[in-house]
């Protein structure tokens, strides 16, 4: 089977979810992770997991969305991801985000609680670093993190090769189609610590429309292809390791 590690099903119409799971499972994706990013999302999320059994939830705080938020309103939102540890696969989208924004100090103050959280909890965090990569792994790397996986990881090479190191994964969105970047990174890091996903509606691999919101999970197929055509495996055979990478990492 296939499985997406990383997609924002709340973003659809209710009406829509239900196309959208279906259809993936047509395209044999039997595992979707949507993630949570807010208390709102959180919430949805949740309700996603337990309406569709292909559907996993991972519960998080995105970074900008915690800035946004009181002291309170954090400590609740985390106690509420622990109340659910039950209910969840994962802690995420989590991490740091200095593209949009100058508040550094409080974004990484929220990213060290949530990483103790998961540590608490046993959980994979599933991780934001846009213009934060470097911060990030060194956050990570401090705290000992071993359940790891980088979400559309867009770092250098010499980030890459840390990840590498740290012996964590790396999730492939299906846009390494053509994107270079995540070509570059397949080829770095051993197939033992690849993942997939799509982080849908975002990110299509149909370079047409890869600037609009309209990707879904049955479009993780297309970066098991281009995995397979870069490390010189069958699709068959990218599929099967990539399931045994993702029950290591989830269920150890």
């Amino acid at each position: 089977m296939f499985i997406d590690v990383h997609c924002h099903l709340d973003y659809y119409v209710d009406e829509k979810i239900k196309k959208i799971v279906e259809k993936a499972k047509k395209a044999n994706v039997n595992i979707i992770i949507t993630n949570g990013t807010n208390k709102k999302s959180n919430r949805k999320s949740l309700e996603l997991a337990e309406k569709y059994k292909e559907v996993n939830v991972a519960l998080g705080l995105y970074p900008l969305e915690a800035l946004q938020l009181s002291e309170k309103e954090i400590n609740d939102e985390l106690k509420f991801i622990e109340n659910n540890k039950n209910k969840i696969t994962a802690v995420g989208e989590v991490g740091l985000d200095f593209k949009e924004t100058e508040e550094k100090e409080k974004q990484v103050q929220v990213f060290k609680k949530i990483i103790h959280l998961a540590q608490k909890i046993d959980k994979p965090l599933i991780i934001h670093s846009r213009k934060a990569e470097k911060e990030v792994i060194e956050i990570l790397e401090e705290a000992r993190a071993k359940k790891v996986i980088m979400h559309c990881f867009s770092g250098k090479k010499s980030l890459i090769e840390r990840i590498k190191q740290n012996n964590w994964s790396m999730s492939i969105p299906a846009n390494v189609k053509f994107s270079e970047h995540f070509q570059m990174a397949v080829k770095i890091l051993p197939i033992e610590n690849l993942l997939c996903e799509t982080d849908s509606p975002f990110l299509s691999p149909f370079k047409q429309q890869s600037e609009k919101p309209n990707n879904e999970p049955a479009n993780v197929v297309e970066s098991y292809k281009k995995i397979a055509e870069i490390k010189g495996l069958t699709l068959k055979q990218t599929e099967k390791l990539i399931e045994k990478n993702y029950e290591k990492l989830f269920s150890d």
